[in-house]
């Protein structure tokens, strides 16, 4: 089916004829005005890609934006090692982070200057956040809807009070609705997901999803060829229903789809889903329609779980699901971002004493735990908040001298998996608990969102002895190393190895590489018996350069092997 017709199919599944048909005719005007984009050529992933997170204000630096740090830093440090950069929220905001967005089409004056933001994308691809689900209680959008402004009266969802939405899933332990006055002084309660400060947007009003496609597209023009849908799962609410994946959300992310397929097809959804795994992965749709990406929510407390527990059977069962629809979708690996470890992805993988486990492993290791509220009135973990770095502490032993060591390894695992690895920054620095952070903002998650000073980073990765420089220059060498294989291209073929409960193995290969990707969760030293598994012959790790008989391979504390033959 041709775009054009695919956008009206779906618009008219969405609001139907008379209003799908309206929305259709304002969504073709926008993409007639849109410049003409670049045409797919070429497969759309490699193994060269790798995605660096970071916020725009992460590192910093006297007399210039922290745009113009961030340029300089990544020009020195991450040009052979990562293909794009995502900049979190950079937009004017008033609360969580950049998450509660005043202006869709502004850069925080803070931050920097779109010219800025373009150089960098010179060098970088660049990923943006589209904040879709709700907009910042201080912005005009909000103002005009309590004028009741025509085109904005429809902007929030409004609800009785006494209505019975227990059934709504909530993501965190605030209220739901939140009281607000208009401008003629009456009361209004409108829907609130995440914080007061955030209303939630109406997309059963096609003035407010043109308004989204309109910021989609304004987006792809400055640049960005990764869009994140950030709490896309949210985005439809119906009362009565769990207000949760609902299917006119997928319908809205097909519609982006096919709009950017048509204006440019280069550019990638990613949609942010912190759910199980079964239900995240529902945003690749048939594998062609919706996202080509999706978060991979359930590897970043998995790998927790697994090097904790020091057994990878879990992982090891897992790792055979990621298995995907079409070519044309991959996972974003990632391990650590902004927020904290979600939880929820353990849901049907880790039983109840696991998570007890993860719990007690964050309180021992200086980090705190985030609870939502259930519809019964419980309320359960719904995230760890700790760096990744030091969640594999070993709070029980001083020092810890396996604590690089440890965390190296669940890093080395995520990059051999299938799909795209994300890195966030403060993995890659090997950045500690930001306490200092908590206790000024009074928020668990400042814990993971340190402001460094560009010039203190320089100094500790020019010394080898330090910390963040240990980290850095082994996490870096594995990147580099990784980028250049073949095998480690994100949908080349895979498949788990059982060597070992103390081993992760898993072979990656293409027509022209096969690798052996082994890892050892344990500080003992363990033997890996590729000849059990019919593999024979010399082989050449790539990380050490050392070699090794297939019948006499064996894994020292936390050692990473990526074998391919000699």
């Amino acid at each position: 089916m041709a775009e054009p017709e695919l956008i009206q199919k779906i618009l008219s599944g969405i609001y139907g004829d008379a209003d799908g048909k309206r929305a259709a005719t304002q969504v073709n005007s926008l993409i007639k005005r849109f410049p003409k984009g670049q045409s797919l050529v070429g497969p759309r992933f490699s193994e060269s890609d790798a995605v660096l997170i970071t916020y725009g204000d992460t590192l910093s630096a006297e007399g210039e934006s922290p745009l113009v740090a961030l340029q300089r830093f990544a020009q020195t440090h991450l040009k052979k090692i990562f293909s794009h950069i995502h900049v979190l929220p950079f937009w004017p905001y008033s609360s969580d982070d950049g998450f509660s967005v005043i202006d869709f089409h502004r850069i925080d004056p803070a931050l920097g200057r779109w010219s800025e933001m373009c150089r960098l994308g010179q060098d970088f691809k660049l990923m943006f956040d589209l904040v879709l689900n709700h907009i910042s209680a201080k912005s005009k959008w909000f103002e005009y809807y309590r004028a009741g402004r025509s085109g904005f009266d429809t902007l929030a969802i409004e609800a009785d009070p006494h209505t019975d939405l227990s059934d709504v899933v909530r993501p965190r332990a605030l209220p739901l609705l939140t009281e607000t006055i208009m401008a003629n002084q009456k009361k209004r309660h409108v829907w609130t997901t995440f914080s007061a400060d955030q209303i939630d947007l109406n997309f059963a009003s096609v003035d407010v999803l043109i308004k989204m496609v309109a910021v989609l597209l304004y987006y792809v023009k400055q640049g960005a060829e990764i869009i994140r849908l950030d709490a896309i799962a949210y985005l439809w609410k119906e009362i009565g229903t769990t207000c949760i994946h609902l299917d006119k959300t997928h319908e809205v992310v097909r519609l982006f789809r096919a709009i950017l397929d048509q204006v440019a097809p280069q550019v990638m959804i990613l949609t942010e889903t912190n759910v199980p795994h079964a239900e995240n992965i529902s945003y690749f749709g048939n594998g062609l329609n919706e996202a080509q990406m999706v978060y991979n929510f359930s590897l970043p407390p998995l790998l927790f779980y697994t090097f904790m527990g020091q057994d990878t059977t879990v992982l090891s069962q897992w790792a055979k699901t990621l298995v995907l629809a079409s070519d044309k979708t991959t996972f974003f690996n990632f391990t650590a971002s902004h927020d904290g470890i979600g939880v929820r992805p353990l849901e049907g993988i880790v039983d109840a004493d696991g998570l007890e486990m993860l719990v007690a492993a964050v309180n021992r290791n200086g980090g705190q735990v985030s609870y939502k509220q259930n519809s019964d009135g419980t309320q359960s973990p719904y995230e760890l908040n700790i760096t990744y770095v030091d969640a594999f502490l070993d709070g029980r032993s001083t020092p810890d001298k396996d604590h690089a060591a440890r965390f190296l390894a669940s890093q080395a695992i995520a990059l051999a998996l299938p799909g795209v690895p994300a890195v966030y920054i403060h993995s890659l620095l090997g950045s500690r608990n930001w306490i200092e952070g908590v206790q000024q903002t009074g928020r668990a998650r400042s814990i993971n969102r340190a402001k460094l000073k560009l010039s203190q980073v320089e100094a500790q990765l020019s010394d080898p002895a330090s910390f963040r420089a240990g980290i850095f220059s082994a996490y870096a060498q594995m990147l580099a190393i990784r980028c250049v294989q073949p095998a480690f291209h994100p949908n080349a073929a895979f498949r788990i190895l059982h060597l070992d409960r103390r081993l992760f193995a898993i072979i990656r290969s293409c027509e022209h590489q096969v690798l052996y990707a082994i890892t050892n969760v344990t500080s003992k030293q363990v033997k890996a018996d590729l000849d059990r598994e019919g593999i024979t012959g010399p082989h050449r790790d790539l990380l050490s350069e050392k070699h090794f008989s297939a019948d006499n391979i064996a894994l020292g504390s936390y050692q990473t092997l990526w074998l391919v033959p000699a």
